[in-house]
């Protein structure tokens, strides 16, 4: 590899002010006044591959930062997962155990193939920054898919509300789970509003003596105020601290409602 020539190739396709400075064998890091809306800049290393070959990659390092405001494991499934995978098909990019990979198979073309990485970066960052709205929507998303991909679309009824009892639809249920003598009730919670509103539907659904099962699940427990957390422990039987970290406790507690759980 002539360093010179790809350090240039690098600065006219990107900016001048690109720098390759070597770290050992065959691995340089790369300069760049790139960087995260803290400051932090993009850590961007060129070194040999496995198997031969040369690549970009950050070790690791954003998705490490992205932990700073966001829960790591959210960004495995749903639609942040459908974000991320998205910018690496168009970036020509790659994820390998955390790492953001781009490999360099032509250097003629690398400073293209850098352009594109730094892209890459880019786009898989700002689904930290999402507005609370759509961050709102994404979790409410993620929830259905999530029921959709671990229940039958028969058992389940989504936006429900009890006509007798409740005809304008004021207290509803996120997902409600059919089939059993006592249907589960499955609300989503991202925010203290939201949990207040569940209580409240829950403690009516009991005033009107219906026979039903309530279950919470979390975007992030934490973040719920103590008081309201508490009101609404008194009345839900059973809730999940977080949707992205117990997708696979959740899966289990649902099929055992479904195949006969009281």
């Amino acid at each position: 590899m002539n360093l010179n020539a790809v350090q240039d190739s690098f600065k006219k396709t990107v900016t001048g002010s690109v720098r390759l400075h070597p770290e050992g064998v065959d691995r340089y890091q790369v300069f760049t006044p790139f960087h995260f809306d803290d400051g932090d800049h993009f850590v961007i290393v060129l070194k040999k591959a496995n198997g031969g070959g040369w690549a970009l990659t950050d070790e690791g390092h954003t998705y490490m930062h992205m932990s700073y405001h966001t829960k790591i494991s959210s960004l495995a499934h749903g639609t942040r997962n459908t974000l991320i995978e998205s910018a690496l098909e168009k970036y020509g990019a790659e994820e390998n155990g955390g790492q953001i990979l781009a490999r360099i198979d032509d250097f003629e073309n690398a400073g293209n193939i850098f352009y594109n990485y730094i892209q890459c970066l880019v786009k898989i960052t700002d689904v930290t920054y999402l507005t609370r709205e759509r961050v709102a929507s994404m979790f409410l998303e993620d929830f259905r898919q999530f029921i959709g991909e671990n229940l039958p679309e028969k058992r389940v009824k989504y936006d429900y509300h009890d006509e007798s009892h409740d005809p304008k639809g004021k207290y509803r249920v996120d997902c409600r789970i059919n089939g059993m003598p006592r249907p589960v009730h499955v609300y989503a919670i991202n925010n203290d509003n939201k949990c207040r509103d569940t209580t409240i539907s829950i403690l009516n659904f009991q005033k009107w003596d219906v026979p039903f099962r309530a279950l919470g699940i979390f975007e992030d427990q934490e973040k719920i105020n103590r008081k309201v957390l508490a009101r609404f422990t008194d009345v839900c039987d059973r809730q999940f601290s977080s949707l992205a970290e117990n997708r696979e406790k959740i899966a289990d507690h649902l099929h055992e409602q479904i195949n006969g759980g009281r």
